[in-house]
């Protein structure tokens, strides 16, 4: 009683991850492609490592991928799992499951993702291919973002140009200059754990259970012709296959409705040579 004459008492409770985010990615997405074709929209060759900074360890295993193995034991969506269904050409839909859980859900290989805002939400036991998200609002007003983030902002690594990207010259994606300026609308941070091992490309380029996935979601000012778009950067780091972090930059447009949304099962093509 005294407690709440002083203004004490329990705090107030968090309000939903719905009621407060800065912006919205519901809606239905298409990726565009217009860097990383050879290892995107085709199968590379394997053994093809390139601009993944990819340590000796990692290369062994890149080199001992096979496609048929991998389907006569099941393992079609290794390239298909957390660490390379961002990069699958195709369309992506993000609803809300819940006013604390964001769903995800990929035509590229029939892949589902969750994003809990929930902090008390908890990591099952057993591994998946797309493993446990736990996701927060970042930016102004919700806290620090990947402006404020020495990795990520355009003073930080990739203002200089991080191996492993696209874009300034680059294959596979940092994001463009001035990213500083496109997080002031705030951004979504996801981070990744619990996931079984796959590929961050589909030529067999390895990460392993023991990396963790770091995102960050950026819902871009309208283009002048209308156009919505979606940046999501990914920073891979796997102590066991990679030297260093492995940035990637990932764009998609906002469709008018999921009409050509057509989930397909996990297939990757041959190979080229």
């Amino acid at each position: 009683g005294v407690a709440a004459q002083r203004g004490g008492g329990p705090p107030p409770a968090p309000r939903p991850a719905r009621q407060v985010a800065p912006f919205d990615l519901a809606g239905t997405w298409v990726s565009i492609v217009t860097e990383d074709w050879r290892w995107r929209m085709v199968t590379a060759p394997k053994g093809d490592t390139s601009s993944v900074p990819v340590n000796d360890a990692g290369r062994q295993v890149a080199m001992r991928w096979d496609a048929a193995a991998d389907a006569a034991a099941g393992d079609q969506c290794k390239a298909f799992g957390i660490g390379g269904i961002m990069r699958q050409p195709g369309r992506l839909r993000i609803t809300w499951q819940d006013d604390n859980t964001l769903k995800l859900e990929f035509d590229a290989g029939t892949q589902t993702r969750l994003l809990h805002f929930d902090r008390t939400a908890v990591a099952p036991a057993d591994r998946t291919g797309q493993g446990f998200s736990s996701a927060q609002w970042e930016g102004p007003g919700v806290g620090r973002g990947p402006a404020d983030d020495p990795r990520v902002a355009g003073g930080g690594l990739l203002g200089r140009g991080v191996p492993g990207g696209g874009g300034q010259g680059l294959r596979g994606g940092p994001p463009p200059r001035g990213i500083a300026q496109i997080n002031r609308g705030g951004s979504l941070k996801a981070v990744t754990t619990q996931f079984r091992e796959g590929y961050l490309r589909k030529n067999g380029v390895p990460y392993s259970e023991s990396a963790t996935m770091t995102e960050y979601f950026h819902r871009l000012p309208p283009h002048p012709n209308g156009d919505q778009w979606l940046h999501v950067v990914t920073i891979v780091d796997d102590p066991r296959y990679l030297r260093e972090p492995f940035y990637t930059s990932t764009d998609f447009r906002l469709e008018a409705n999921d009409a050509q949304f057509n989930p397909t099962p996990c297939q990757t093509s041959p190979p080229l040579r």
